[in-house]
């Protein structure tokens, strides 16, 4: 008995084919803009960044002490430590309270009380960072830091706020690697006497520990690449932070709020060669090595998160 079906049947109407072949298209395409964006923002960032330093000395780059690109001192370094100060300080802060509690949801909450305090932790994500920003002048500094520190405006300061707004990443990139740790193995350690605890800190925290580093260098990455409220705390202060030590209790710049300040508007300067140089074109040498930190620390970051996908 013939079921009535033929090839044109299986094949399919011309008009299903049809918007099959445009829906492919159109997400096709969409996929291949994000990339060609990305491409083209490198290459505007390489190309303007030759230019500038073929008018500089490359030496000034790094000899020069602080970041004065209004009177043609190009210090990198300044920006650069400037940026390791907060990011530091950023994951001190969103390390143990992101880990924290991605061990609680992960391990110790209830379904009921995961399913609001997850979201909850999540919505610090969606927070306006001038929000934050604020938060820290007026309410952080008053109470816990006027006695520490000579000004609010600060990279101790700015680096808590980034802090704060590091912790959901920290803490939703955690919480899935310790989900994603097979039962069996708490299961084996219960099964030996082992008590909650002990579980959690010698069985599936070693176990996801590739996760919990992938967490933490996309953390880094980004508080290296938050803009708004280190303009706004860090007190835009175009000094030289190369010594370690009470430097974060100062003001200084990092590489956003250096491009942030001075992207609002910048006068020509006359360098000793006669040519006419404007100090904003630095902007696209920092963009660049910002560019290239923040793209290396999210391509480390998801290769851990693959590595330890396919370990379980």
């Amino acid at each position: 008995m013939s079921s009535g079906l033929t090839l044109a049947d299986l094949a399919g109407s011309k008009q299903r084919n049809r918007i099959e072949s445009l829906v492919k298209a159109g997400v096709g395409s969409a996929a291949s803009l994000s990339i060609v964006i990305s491409v083209a923002i490198l290459a505007v960032l390489v190309i303007r960044s030759a230019g500038f330093l073929t008018q500089v000395e490359w030496s000034s780059l790094v000899s020069s002490l602080g970041w004065f690109p209004r009177s043609n001192r190009y210090d990198l370094v300044t920006l650069l430590l400037g940026s390791l100060w907060v990011t530091g300080i950023a994951l001190a802060v969103a390390t143990p309270v992101g880990v924290g509690a991605a061990v609680y949801l992960s391990e110790y909450a209830s379904k009921r009380v995961r399913r609001w305090l997850k979201p909850s932790v999540e919505i610090l994500a969606g927070l306006p960072s001038v929000v934050v920003a604020f938060f820290i002048l007026q309410v952080i500094y008053p109470t816990a830091l006027e006695g520490v520190l000579d000004s609010k405006y600060t990279l101790f300061a700015a680096g808590i706020g980034v802090g704060i707004l590091t912790i959901p990443i920290v803490a939703s990139v955690t919480e899935d690697a310790l989900s994603a740790v097979p039962n069996s193995l708490r299961e084996a350690s219960v099964g030996l006497g082992a008590r909650k605890a002990v579980t959690t800190v010698r069985v599936v925290l070693p176990a996801a520990v590739s996760g919990i580093t992938a967490a933490l260098i996309v953390g880094a990455s980004r508080a290296l690449g938050e803009t708004m409220l280190v303009t706004l705390v860090a007190g835009g202060a175009n000094g030289s932070a190369r010594a370690f030590g009470p430097a974060s209790a100062g003001g200084g710049v990092t590489m956003t709020s250096a491009m942030a300040n001075l992207a609002a508007g910048s006068d020509s300067v006359a360098v000793s060669s006669g040519v006419t140089l404007n100090p904003v074109n630095s902007l696209y040498v920092v963009g660049l090595v910002l560019f290239m930190f923040t793209l290396g620390l999210n391509l480390i970051g998801d290769r851990l998160v693959r590595r330890f996908r396919q370990s379980y």
